[in-house]
């Protein structure tokens, strides 16, 4: 009998605390062949990336612990292997790619260099061959224009191609086993497509083992051969990935695929003011080349956008990765120049400077895509969520501290809560604290910058359930920033599909996903089925 290419045998992992410890992953036992796709999915803080950390043994030594077990590759040990070793298998055999590209690519170097230095480092190339296998790996990722782009940094690249850039950077090594952490969940259904099937592609030409993490249910039908469902740190299924969407046994795989049934959007009322109106709005970024950094050509992120929004309803913006979305927001909240026409609650926004915009800046707000980076770590709660209050509104500490308990009870947190700072909270909970920090200035139009692309199923489901609850208590309006189209499906009235800066259809939501009219939007439709 051939022995797996993984095996975790067992495995407990532990965090110190003091004098104690505390467990967050209980006798698992996992085996990836090579060849192979193990998906593994559960809710945040189940310890599904724990436990891939822990096989390059990736966490603080002086934090973590392994009470029993052992983590096998090839027959060796990994966890009881010396660092020397442990080199020679990290990156050479064994890949990772991370949840969170700004997080883990430097923000000093260029796109070329840090992919270059993986090259050089792990394969032995010299800088002229590696520029041309890096070229050739991010065309194949998707990224476009790649030669173009190797000067890029990452803070000028759009959040998916930051993802694409990751994802070539752990494949370049031709790696045995590669060990992939929410890989696609920053990019759009077209470009996920692409990613699929490119690991799909790695996987047969290497023999190439694949431990694929994920929340998204779509991408486990279409990849995994086995599944481990994860639940508080235990393994409570583990299947052939079709006997396990055809007859889940544990009731906690069942409340997985009973949440992708997500419902339909809020009732609209039949007598609703026009709240927002936007006419041909454009914005574009100048082009400098030279010495001297003159303006040779404009690109356009954005390109004549019409649309109005009324009180109560909510706008889907969905479009591959630098289609122009998030531009859109920023745009609205008159945070970058455009050209074109905003009206609010009729007044003229595009007319408006800085300290005319003032007064209305409580009333439009955003929820950001990465509640990790959209909360101040060194503020707890309180601070974070009172913070708007403390500019926008003359209250005392006693009343701002009373409304900060009032809007996390509305969404669904405790009081005693206000107290503890972010990372303390799993996802879900830290995007309910960027929701409140939005709610509580009572705000009548709030942007939705893909608010659940980084939460699991569940969790996914009670923040739907929860801004559906809110639109319909406060009327507010959503303009809804999403790649995930079953999301935008389930809360949105209307939506705007854009490629390129352009609309190429928009309309009534039902009526776009029954019968789309336009070729791109059917290939985004039937990407995601």
């Amino acid at each position: 009998m051939v022995a797996p290419l993984l095996a975790i045998d067992d495995l407990s992992i532990a965090f110190r605390q003091h004098a104690e410890q505390r467990l967050v992953v209980e006798n698992l036992s996992l085996q990836v062949n090579s060849g192979e796709t193990l998906a593994l999915v559960g809710g945040s803080g189940s310890g599904k990336s724990v436990t891939a950390l822990s096989i390059l043994r990736l966490l603080p030594a002086a934090a973590v612990c392994y009470p029993n077990g052992d983590i096998r590759f090839n027959g060796d040990s990994l966890l009881h292997c010396t660092e020397s070793a442990l080199r020679k298998v990290r990156g050479n055999q064994i890949s990772m790619i991370f949840q969170e590209p700004m997080v883990s690519l430097n923000p000093l170097h260029s796109i070329e260099k840090q992919l270059a230095e993986v090259l050089m480092l792990h394969r032995g190339r010299d800088r002229v061959s590696a520029r041309v296998e890096i070229i050739e790996c991010l065309e194949r990722v998707g990224i476009r224009n790649a030669k173009q782009r190797l000067n890029d940094f990452p803070h000028q690249l759009s959040g998916g191609e930051r993802q694409r850039v990751m994802i070539a950077m752990a494949v370049l090594t031709h790696p045995k086993l590669l060990i992939a952490d929410e890989p696609t969940t920053a990019l759009d259904v077209t470009v996920q497509a692409q990613i699929l099937l490119l690991l799909q592609e790695l996987k047969q030409e290497l023999a190439m083992g694949l431990l694929f993490i994920t929340h998204n249910l779509n991408i486990v039908r279409r990849l995994a051969d086995t599944v481990a469902v994860m639940q508080q740190g235990r393994c409570v299924e583990q299947r052939s990935q079709a006997a396990l969407f055809t007859a889940p046994q544990h009731p906690y795989t069942q409340q997985l695929l009973a949440a992708e049934q997500m419902g339909e959007p809020t009732v609209l009322p039949a007598e609703r003011k026009t709240l927002m109106k936007v006419a041909h709005l454009q914005v574009c970024f100048p082009i400098k080349r030279g010495l001297l950094r003159r303006v040779v050509d404009q690109h356009y992120a954005l390109k004549d956008l019409s649309f109005e929004l009324r009180a109560g309803e909510s706008i889907g913006l969905v479009g591959e990765s630098g289609s122009g979305k998030s531009t859109t927001g920023l745009a609205l909240l008159r945070l970058l120049h455009a050209q074109g026409k905003i009206w609010f609650n009729g007044q003229p926004l595009h007319n408006f400077n800085h300290q005319q915009m003032l007064p209305y800046r409580s009333q439009l707000q955003i929820v950001f895509q990465d509640p990790y980076s959209a909360l101040n770590p060194r503020l707890n709660v309180l601070q974070i969520i009172a913070e708007g209050l403390e500019i926008h509104q003359q209250l005392s500490p006693e009343q701002r501290e009373q409304r900060v308990i009032e809007v996390l009870q509305e969404v669904g947190l405790e009081a005693e809560m206000r107290h503890r700072y972010p990372t303390e909270f799993s996802g879900g909970q830290r995007q309910r604290i960027a929701i409140a920090r939005a709610l509580i200035l009572q705000p009548q139009l709030l942007i939705l910058d893909e608010p659940t692309s980084s939460l699991d199923k569940s969790v996914q489901a009670q923040i739907l359930a929860l801004l559906k609850s809110l639109q319909q208590r406060h009327q507010l309006a959503y303009l809804f920033i999403s790649h995930d189209l079953q999301v935008v499906r389930s809360l949105c009235h209307q939506v705007i599909v854009l490629k390129q800066g352009e609309v190429v259809e928009q309309g009534d939501c039902q009526a776009i996903f029954n019968a789309p009219q336009a070729d791109y939007t059917q290939q985004l439709l039937a990407c995601c089925r």
